[in-house]
């Protein structure tokens, strides 16, 4: 091949990968103008739908408790922010208590529930992203209770006398035990996670959507410990990204 050919040859492939390069740059911007949720650089707004960043952004919360309450806010979550609590190896720094009204429509039993923020923040996002838009599909209907066995407990694991401490001693974790609907329906973790049927369909859908917006989703399909319930915390582990559902 001769020299001008070379030279031509060159110039053309240049243009040609700058072109693709460039197209490439212009989907990534329209991705990033379109879901800014799904990158992993921008703001967290507990109002937008979820996006792949979104579990990872909730789970960093828990550094931040000023910046976590402020997203509480601005997102109309009513809450009132508890003291913190030191309790030998136990307690909590960026403590709420979730309260009646505000833009959740779900309140729980025993009421007065206290997790921590991300907690908290993940559990609005849960409610509008996945509880109450499953709830219209399976039963048209909408969730007014979530039923849970407990959050703050100061325990180790599985409640053993030696091991690693549990998420809920330090109120980042909450099991989740049913739903009652507003016609009074109840779904039991206990009694409907097995078989066909609306309620098993529900459940599934709640823990498949809980695992994007939890750091850990544990069910019945886990172990035997989890037969009556979700355990849901957002411990940060190893590394960003990392996640348990099961």
């Amino acid at each position: 091949m001769s020299k001008p050919r070379k030279t031509l040859w060159k110039l053309w492939w240049t243009v040609k990968n700058a072109s693709v390069l460039l197209a490439f740059l212009f989907v990534l911007y329209a991705l990033m103008k379109a879901r800014p949720q799904d990158l992993p650089w921008t703001e967290l707004d507990l109002a937008e739908t979820p996006g792949i960043s979104t579990g990872d952004k909730l789970m960093a919360l828990g550094g931040d408790f000023a910046e976590c309450r402020a997203l509480l806010d601005k997102a109309g979550v009513r809450f009132t922010p508890l003291a913190p609590l030191a309790d030998g190896q136990c307690g909590y720094s960026n403590g709420v208590r979730l309260d009646d009204g505000g833009s959740q429509q779900i309140a729980f039993s025993p009421d007065r529930l206290g997790v921590s923020c991300p907690v908290a923040a993940g559990l609005a996002m849960l409610e509008w992203n996945v509880i109450q838009p499953a709830a219209q599909r399976h039963f048209r209907s909408r969730v007014v209770r979530i039923e849970h066995l407990g959050s703050y407990n100061c325990r180790r694991m599985y409640g053993r006398s030696t091991g690693d401490w549990s998420e809920h001693a330090h109120a980042n974790a909450l099991d989740v035990a049913g739903f009652v609907l507003a016609d009074g329906t109840r779904i039991s973790v206990l009694k409907d996670w097995q078989g066909q049927g609306e309620k098993p369909r529900f459940l599934h859908e709640v823990r498949d959507g809980a695992c994007e917006l939890f750091a850990t989703v544990l069910s019945p399909d886990y172990n035997a410990a989890h037969r009556d319930h979700f355990h849901i915390d957002q411990a940060q582990r190893g590394a960003l990204g990392s996640r348990a559902c099961r």
